[in-house]
């Protein structure tokens, strides 16, 4: 059996300011129209053959994502969720841990599939091809691991040396080489034995658990007791807060895998060569060389007018982008932030996501549009003691019953049919009705029918935050005073 893990965290900072701190690369249209999570959703499903099964993926992120995610599954087809929440990031190495303990707790040994969320694999037949390659390995006990075949001297991903050749066109893992520098890594492609390090990894539940007790008892440990105090919540599976924040941050790479060869501590690990068109899209000249291009070399996505323009990548989300006389630039508009940038120096734009986090710029971590599980909120305007929002309920779906201390809010539909709760009142709004909710009444929002609701929300008041909600039901088990 084989059973992928999908490793879902990450903010995406290089990718901002489409990739937001509360809304990362992996759960966004990055290239083409499917969700960088959706795309490796839909990989997972041709990976098996007439002797390998392949089970329903684990999904782990952080809590806050767990709406945004379970969606995106269930718009893939997924019908069966086993998608674990991290109260907060600690990096692969215990992701994968307890993903481990989560996939063996029937009792059986499944090989696992572990990768990242957030890449791109262009060839799924090749791809395909090497993880079956794999599977004898990973079932015979060793960590497998697949080196993507490099095409250029690159000096932003760690490298694989590999050693002889084994069955079936594996190679045997020497070492895990950091980063190197231009020259080192025109060496490292002349000699013909090292791959770049993709990421992704093949092994039993059980043997990966034997090595990060191994290697790193402490992650074992904590991810052990923070599993066993975990427990069922709707779609997804919390494990216990307080034994996981006693746990070590460390990543796959260094905690086990460094550790993995005929140059180190344990000679179980082997190497798939890997040719499959295969990127981690870490940043935007990332995204420019794996998405279609033009004769100019320029790639675009939106309402984009170019002149003049050579090999560029231009998207928009909303607003026109029109661009004369430009090379090898960078250009990114959202509703509330444009990026200009040479290809050259993208590596540099999470020093500017820092510098708008320290300054309190709440564009480093939120786009304009929140998801939220019933739906979403679009901040349209804002001044002081007001605020008005587009609000977007599914069909079917209903917010809190809540109240607010420091503002009143006035709703108007203007298309479906919303049923309001206010105070002891309860009734339904048509397009073009309206209704008041005084400071300190309790209310709620619901779509009775069948097409989403669209409302405008005038808030007013002295304090207009998120966090100014007091909470009494809520049937998605919230119990964070920030969800809305």
């Amino acid at each position: 059996m084989l059973k992928p893990v999908i490793l879902c965290g990450g903010s995406g900072t290089r990718l901002w300011p489409m990739s937001r701190e509360h809304y990362p690369k992996q759960l966004l249209p990055v290239v083409g129209d499917d969700t960088l999570l959706q795309a490796t959703l839909k990989r997972c499903r041709s990976l098996g053959d007439e002797s390998v099964q392949v089970a329903s993926p684990i999904v782990i992120c952080n809590e806050e994502y767990r709406f945004l995610t379970a969606e995106q599954m269930r718009e893939t087809g997924e019908d069966e969720m086993n998608i674990i929440l991290e109260p907060f990031g600690r990096n692969t190495a215990p992701a994968l841990t307890l993903s481990a303990l989560y996939a063996s707790a029937d009792g059986s040994d499944p090989v696992l599939l572990v990768m990242p969320s957030d890449h791109v694999i262009e060839d799924q037949t090749a791809f395909r091809d090497a993880v079956l390659k794999g599977v004898p390995s990973a079932l015979a006990g060793n960590i497998v691991t697949f080196g993507v075949v490099p095409n250029r001297a690159e000096t932003g991903y760690g490298y694989i040396n590999a050693g002889g050749n084994a069955a079936d066109g594996m190679r045997t893992i020497v070492r895990f080489v950091e980063k190197p520098d231009r020259e080192t890594a025109k060496k490292y492609i002349s000699s013909g034995d090292y791959y770049w390090n993709s990421g992704i990894f093949m092994m039993l539940a059980s043997t990966w658990c034997s090595a990060i007790e191994r290697f790193q008892l402490a992650i074992h440990a904590a991810c052990k007791k923070a599993y066993d105090g975990g427990q069922k919540d709707l779609d997804f599976f919390r494990i216990g807060r307080e034994a996981f924040a006693t746990c070590p941050t460390d990543s796959i790479d260094y905690a086990v895998m460094e550790r993995v060869g005929s140059a180190s501590d344990w000679d179980k690990g082997y190497v798939v060569p890997l040719d499959a068109g295969w990127s981690d899209v870490g940043a935007w000249d990332a995204v420019w060389q794996v998405s279609a291009k033009d004769a100019s070399g320029n790639a675009v996505r939106g309402d984009v007018v170019l002149e003049k323009v050579r090999n560029s990548l231009v998207c928009s989300s909303g607003r026109l982008v029109a661009c004369v006389g430009i090379e090898d630039i960078a250009v990114v508009e959202t509703s509330d932030a444009v990026l200009v940038a040479s290809k050259e120096h993208v590596q540099d734009i999470k020093t500017i996501v820092g510098k708008l986090k320290n300054s309190g710029r709440v564009e480093s971590s939120l786009h304009r549009k929140v998801c939220r599980p019933w739906g979403s909120y679009d901040g349209v305007d804002a001044g002081d003691r007001f605020q008005v929002k587009r609000i977007i309920v599914k069909p079917g779906a209903v917010l809190s019953l809540q109240m607010h201390h420091h503002r009143a809010e006035h709703w108007i539909v203007v298309k479906g049919t919303a049923r309001i709760t206010k105070g002891d009142e309860t009734f339904l709004l048509s397009e073009n009705e309206s209704t008041y909710i005084p400071l300190g009444t309790n209310h709620r929002l619901e779509n009775p029918g069948k097409v989403p609701l669209e409302l405008i929300e005038v808030q007013s008041g002295t304090y207009l935050g998120e966090d100014d909600i007091v909470r009494f039901e809520d049937v998605y088990g919230r119990s964070e005073n920030n969800e809305r």
